[in-house]
């Protein structure tokens, strides 16, 4: 998984808390972390309205190419 940002040494050992206590792997983690991240901010900025073309969601074009949990 390429690197997508600098995460804050709060943030990181945020993380690596949740690794320890979940006994997820960081690239499982932080991809389910991702995902609902986006359905939470699609609902939040979309609302019903948050299907992309195709009547797909983020969440469901995550899934498919293989980034999404």
């Amino acid at each position: 998984m390429p690197k997508l940002t600098r995460l804050s040494r709060s943030q990181e050992m945020r993380l690596e808390r949740l690794i320890a206590h979940t006994g997820l792997e960081r690239s499982v983690l932080i991809e389910q972390l991702v995902a609902n991240g986006l359905s939470q901010l699609e609902t939040e900025h979309f609302g019903d309205d948050m299907m992309l073309s195709g009547g797909r969601t983020i969440d469901q074009l995550l899934r498919e190419s293989g980034l999404g949990a």
